[in-house]
C-alpha cells in the first residue's frame, strides 16, 4: 500500500479513486466493512481504492481535555489498513490549517484535486471541515458539481448485540478486560506489539521467566490482570502459547508503570531480549491482586500456567 502523508505527494495522474474517509482508529469490524465496500466499488469502476485518515484524533487538537486514548498508534493503523488490500492511504496532518478549512475547501483540495475522486464512502455520523460543518448530506449536494457520488455506509453490529461497532465500545471492553468481546468488535485479535526489554527479573527468580514489553507499544493495553494468550516472535516467526500479566505487580509494589509480561509456556530458556514481539490476548483468567507472601503468589502463578495451557493447547496437565 502506498502511503501519502500530504496531498502534494499524490501524483498528478493518480486516480480516478474511490475514497473512504474516517479516523479508522482500531481498524475495527465497522471499518473493515467500509473497506470491503470500498474495494468492491473500486473494482466495479476500475478506480483506485483509497483511505483518507488523520495522524491524530481531531479532538487532540480541538478538545484535548476530552480526547480519548487511541486504540492503535498511527503506524499500526497504517499497517492494518495495508493488510486490507487498499492501494493507497492519504494520512492527513490534523493541524490548525486543516481544521480551519471549509467543507468545500476540503472537498476541492483533497478529494477532487489530489485524489480525483469518483465515489466517496462515509459513515452516517461523519463530519468534516471547519467546526464539523460538513456532513454526508453536504457531500451529496457537492457531488454533481465535482463529479462524484456518495455512498453512506450503514452501521455494523456484532451478532447478538444491538450496539453499533465503534472505537468507544472497544475502549470500554479493553478497560473491562473483556478481550473476547473486544476481538469480536475489532474483527481481529486483541494484541500489542513492542520490544522485549530487561525488567527486574523477578519472574525468573520465582521460576516463571517473562518477556517484558517496553512501555512503548502500538495498541491500547487491556485491563490489569492475567490472560491466556500468544507471543509471536517476529525475529524468528515463531508463535508461542503464553500466560500474560498486565499491571504493576501489587504484591511487591515496586513497579511504577503498567507492564505487559508474557511467560512462554514450557520454554524456560528462551532469550528474547531485544526481539520485536506481538502479544495476543485470548482470554482473561483473573484480575490483578496483591498476595500475602511469595508462596501464595507462586501457587497462583502455577495455577495460571495450568489454566492458560489448558485453554490454549488443550493440555490439562498440572
Amino acid at each position: 500500500m502506498i502511503v501519502f502523508r500530504d496531498p502534494s505527494e499524490v501524483p498528478t495522474d493518480f486516480g480516478p479513486s474511490v475514497v473512504a474517509i474516517g479516523k479508522f482508529d482500531g481498524v475495527h469490524a465497522g471499518h473493515r466493512a467500509v473497506i470491503e465496500r470500498l474495494k468492491a466499488d473500486a473494482a466495479a469502476s476500475g478506480a483506485r481504492a483509497v483511505a483518507v485518515t488523520f495522524d491524530r484524533n481531531p479532538l487532540a487538537l480541538l478538545r484535548p481535555e476530552i480526547c480519548p486514548e487511541n486504540v492503535v498508534s498511527v503506524e499500526r493503523k497504517l499497517e492494518l489498513l495495508g493488510e486490507l488490500g487498499l492501494e493507497a492511504t492519504l494520512l492527513l496532518t490534523f493541524d490548525r490549517e486543516l481544521a480551519s478549512r471549509t467543507p468545500v475547501e476540503f472537498v476541492e483540495m483533497i478529494l477532487v484535486d489530489a485524489l480525483h475522486v469518483s465515489t466517496v464512502l462515509v459513515g452516517r455520523d461523519f463530519r468534516f471541515g471547519h467546526k464539523g460543518a460538513g456532513t454526508p448530506d453536504l457531500l451529496r449536494e457537492l457531488g454533481p458539481q465535482y463529479g462524484f457520488t456518495v455512498d453512506v455506509v450503514e452501521d455494523v453490529y456484532v451478532e447478538g448485540s444491538e450496539r453499533r461497532v465503534s472505537s468507544s465500545w472497544i475502549r470500554e471492553l479493553l478497560a473491562e478486560g473483556d478481550v473476547n468481546k473486544a476481538e469480536a468488535v475489532l474483527g481481529r485479535s486483541v494484541d500489542v506489539r513492542g520490544e522485549v526489554v530487561h525488567g527486574l527479573k523477578r519472574g525468573r527468580e520465582l521460576g516463571f521467566p517473562t518477556a517484558n514489553l517496553s512501555a512503548s507499544v502500538d495498541s491500547l493495553v487491556p485491563a490489569d490482570g492475567v490472560y491466556a494468550g500468544w507471543l509471536i516472535d517476529h525475529d524468528t516467526a515463531v508463535r508461542y502459547p503464553a500466560a500474560v500479566s498486565v499491571g504493576t505487580n501489587p504484591t511487591f509494589d515496586d513497579v511504577l508503570v503498567r507492564q505487559v509480561e508474557a511467560h512462554v509456556l514450557d520454554e524456560d530458556s528462551l532469550d528474547l531480549y531485544g526481539h520485536d514481539v506481538t502479544v495476543e490476548f485470548t482470554e482473561r483468567l483473573r484480575g490483578m491482586v496483591a498476595f500475602e507472601g511469595i508462596d501464595a503468589l507462586m501457587a497462583q502463578m502455577a495455577a495460571d500456567v495450568v489454566a492458560a495451557r489448558a485453554l490454549l493447547t488443550g493440555d490439562v496437565r498440572a
